[in-house]
This record gives C-alpha cells, structure tokens and sequence, in this order.
C-alpha cells in the first residue's frame, strides 16, 4: 500500500519537473510574456514536493512566496485591485494580525533576559540598530538606485528583526533565548529608533516625518504585541487552535503582503530588479558576516554570536512593508522588504543548517 503522501509528492515533482521544461521552451522561443503559469505552477509544485525531504522542508514556504511573486509579475492586475476594493488596504490589518501573533507567541519571561544576558542584549542591539541601517545607507548609495527605492533599503536596515531569527536561531542550536529577547527588545524599540535613523540616513532621499512614522509603527507594532503579550499571559494553553492556527495566518499573511507589493512595484522591478536583488543579498550576507565577527570581538561566546548574526541579517521585513505603505511610498520604499524576506529565509536557512552540523560546543574558543 503507498502512503497517500508519497503518491501527492510523486505527482508534485512530476509537475514540477514538467512545468520546468515547459517554462524554459518558451524563454527559448522568446514566448516569456505567457510563462507566467507554467512558472507560476513550476514554484506551486516544487513546494509541494521538497516537503517530504528533511533538509529541504525548511524551505516549502520560501519556495511557496517565490510562486506567488511570479503570479503577482506576470498577472499584477489580479493583485491590485478587485472591484473597487485596493488590496494594499489589507496590509497593515494583516501586519497587525501578525504582530499579535508575536506577541502572542512570546511571554513577560522574554524579557528578562534583560537581566540574565545583560552583555548578550546590550550588544545584540546595538549591533542590530548600527550594522544593518548604515551598510544598507552605504549600498543604497553606491548602487545608484532611485531615491525612494534606495530609501527601501536603508528602511530594511533601520527595521528591527523578526520571528524567522528565532526560528533560525532554534535550528542552528544557537542562544534561542536570546534571541527570543533580542528580537522582543528591538521590535519595542523600534517606533522610536526606526524612525530616528531613517530620519538620519535616508531624509535627503524622502522626507521622513518622525513623529509620524512613530505613530505608524506604534500602531502596527507595539499595541497588536502588547494585546499579544496579554494574551499569552491570561489564555496561554486555553485556545490551543489559536497557537496552532496563528503561525499558519501568519506565513498566509507574509504571502499576501508580498504578492502585493510585488504586484504594484511590478514596473520598477522590471527596469532595476537584478540590482535590487544584488544589493539586499549583500545587505543581508553582510549582516551576518558582521553581526557574529564584531559580537565575537566584543566578548560573546559562539552560541551568542550567531544568534546575533540572525538577529542582524534577518529584518523585519513586513513590518518595513507596512511603514512604505504608511508613508504611501509601497511601489517603490516597499520593493526592497519585499525581495528581502525570501531571499533572507533562503540564505538564513541555509547558515542555520550548515552551523547545526558544526555545534558550537565541539568548536575550540580562539
């Protein structure tokens, strides 16, 4: 009897392999405006398919946000608009959604880590809000790309870090608690500092308004994770379809968002995406690269070290998304979170497995 999972993946790389063929024959007969389904299919199946190997699961979701930025290139209408009804509206209520999800996955205990890694913390964050929002300034210069899409850049460095440098952090078998307290720490941080720093570095590309860009983030960020928090506080174990559900509403909305945003920068990506991809893998490859050779200087053990190389290299990207859109800028300041978040969680993965092979606990300190 053959498992049912295994016959689904058995069709799924048959349809990958297929929908591969059928793309490539026609970027060869220079039919490339009608690959848009069998790409978008290739993606789709490919997701399917690496699931049910180990190393690849991881990922499933990357693979899945690369299907969706290919519709969102070749169909962007179908993304922009239904009706009379804008998508982009259902970007920050989702941003919200998955803020409270945050919160909701984190609890008061996160935060004292404060106290028990005081040195850990201290340089986790100032590397956090230093390395990523001036290596970002210096790439949006040098590579002479469009004032507000430069602008983007510095945005994702400014941004503070997610739940995929947890998540990273966990596989590797890296310093998860700080990094779970690294990443709490910077998102309260960040209405104030985002703001700050972009209004340093990136004023002469945009206007940056302050006060308002605190209000957006506060609004986006602090309020859904303190409801968040509370949450987890008082109803922790209560709604246990909640804590299952959430991670997956999550993930959907980090989808929607980007489809989005692709949809509507479409036209800019055209014209400049091989730089714009160029530069975020540096911004993020350099965070990394950073962020662990300075926390090593500095004193901090390799476990700690690569933590804050996750916490450095991986931005808040949605959250960037949202402040874009704050500023009705989405088209252009949002294309860089949008391609920075798969290309993040590839690279990210990646490092994650290639240090959990190589424990930290095995490797002699220098």
């Amino acid at each position: 009897m053959i498992p049912q999972w295994f016959k689904i993946n058995r069709v799924a790389s048959f349809l990958s392999f297929a929908a591969a063929i059928i793309t490539l024959v026609m970027l060869v007969l220079e039919e490339g405006a009608n690959a848009g389904l069998p790409g978008t299919l290739f993606f789709v199946s490919l997701s399917i398919a690496i699931r049910s190997h180990s190393f690849l699961k991881g990922l499933s979701f990357t693979v899945l946000i690369f299907a969706a930025v290919t519709a969102a290139m070749f169909y962007p209408d179908a993304f922009t608009q239904i009706q009379e009804f804008n998508l982009k509206e259902l970007i920050v209520p989702l941003l919200m959604i998955i803020m409270f999800g945050m919160g909701s996955s984190m609890s008061f205990k996160d935060f004292v880590g404060v106290v028990k890694m005081p040195k850990g913390v201290f340089i986790g964050i100032v590397c956090q809000f230093t390395i990523m929002p001036f290596v970002g300034f210096g790439l949006a210069y040098i590579s002479n790309l469009p004032a507000e899409i430069a602008a983007g850049v510095i945005l994702v460095g400014c941004s503070p870090s997610g739940l995929a440098s947890n998540v990273m952090s966990f596989i590797s078998k890296s310093n998860l608690a700080l990094s779970l307290t690294l990443t709490a720490i910077a998102t309260l941080l960040a209405p104030v500092l985002t703001p700050l720093l972009m209004k340093l570095l990136a004023d002469e590309l945009v206007p940056i308004d302050f006060m308002g860009m605190l209000i957006s983030i506060s609004k986006i960020v602090v309020i859904p994770i303190i409801l968040g928090l509370l949450f987890n506080h008082f109803f922790s174990g209560k709604f246990k379809w909640l804590d299952k559900a959430m991670p997956l509403v999550s993930m959907a909305g980090i989808a929607i968002i980007i489809t989005i945003i692709t949809a509507a920068g479409r036209d800019a990506l055209l014209t400049i995406g091989l730089t714009l991809v160029a530069v975020v893998i540096l911004h993020n490859v350099i965070g990394y690269f950073l962020g662990f050779h300075i926390s090593r200087l500095l004193g901090l053990d390799r476990k700690a070290a690569r933590t804050v190389a996750f916490e450095v290299g991986m931005q808040n990207g949605g959250l960037a998304s949202g402040i874009a859109l704050e500023m009705g800028r989405l088209a252009t300041m949002g294309l860089a979170p949008a391609v920075f978040g798969p290309l993040m969680n590839i690279t990210g993965s990646s490092l994650a497995t290639w240090w959990r092979g190589r424990s930290a606990d095995d490797l002699k300190e220098p």
